[in-house]
């Protein structure tokens, strides 16, 4: 089978979580509008993880992994997934499954048409202070990089590989993929989809990660903005 889409799924002690991710994406792959396969990134988990992710590939043959060998972050995860996979499209989905992956389908639904196109959270179901801290977050962004999107925290993304393949990566760059996107001369498009409350493991981030963090990424952002090579060729021979 020559598929088209690969799903990136980070993976960091989420051992209480992988058998139903193992059914959801895998319900998913049987009703996708494209040919879907599923990487696991295992981020370095120092639970149960890696050997649960053995046994789910080895059962599901569109099913593949890779293991970093410590914790890199979920930058590191995304760019690691993004460097081994061969399809046209790439997307990603946390393994908390706090976003179904049927709603890949309406992601896909534009992808003719734009280069990256996000998930917006309808109605989060998120604690106050996660969401309070996300929309200042998203607002200083936004404030930032001018990218236009509400929420670009959020797990659920496809991407043109020519495009994701070429983002420079860096510790939280995951939170910039839009407007590294926009900078390659792309174009971005967000759509509403479903937000589910956690249901079994627990989340990797705090407050430093929801609204410090991604302060300080901001800056960071301006500097590789200021500094990112872009090129089209013009004309090219070929031996």
């Amino acid at each position: 089978m020559t598929y088209q889409f690969t799903i990136i799924v980070p993976v960091y002690n989420e051992e209480e979580n992988l058998t139903r991710v193992e059914h959801e994406l895998l319900s998913f792959t049987q009703i996708a509008k494209v040919a879907t396969k599923v990487l696991f990134v295992n981020d370095g988990s120092h639970d149960n993880s890696q050997d649960l992710i053995e046994q789910i590939c080895s059962k599901n043959e569109n099913f593949y992994y890779i293991s970093l060998t410590k914790n890199e972050g979920l930058s590191a995860a995304i760019k690691a997934g993004f460097d081994h996979i061969d399809t046209p499209l790439v997307g990603y989905i946390d393994s908390d499954l706090q976003t179904a992956p049927s709603d890949f389908n309406l992601l896909l639904e534009h992808i003719d048409e734009f280069d990256l196109v996000t998930g917006v959270r309808a109605n989060r179901k998120d604690s106050f202070v996660k969401n309070m801290s996300s929309k200042i977050a998203n607002g200083i962004r936004r404030a930032f990089t001018n990218d236009g999107m509400d929420d670009t925290g959020c797990p659920l993304k496809v991407i043109r590989s020519s495009y994701a393949k070429k983002i420079p990566m860096f510790k939280g760059l995951h939170r910039f993929l839009p407007a590294m996107v926009l900078l390659q001369k792309g174009k971005v498009k967000q759509i509403p989809i479903q937000h589910f409350p956690r249901i079994a493991g627990q989340a990797k981030y705090g407050l430093w990660n929801r609204l410090l963090g991604p302060l300080v990424d901001c800056f960071a952002y301006l500097w590789m903005k200021k500094k990112y090579v872009n090129y089209e060729i013009a004309k090219s021979k070929h031996e």
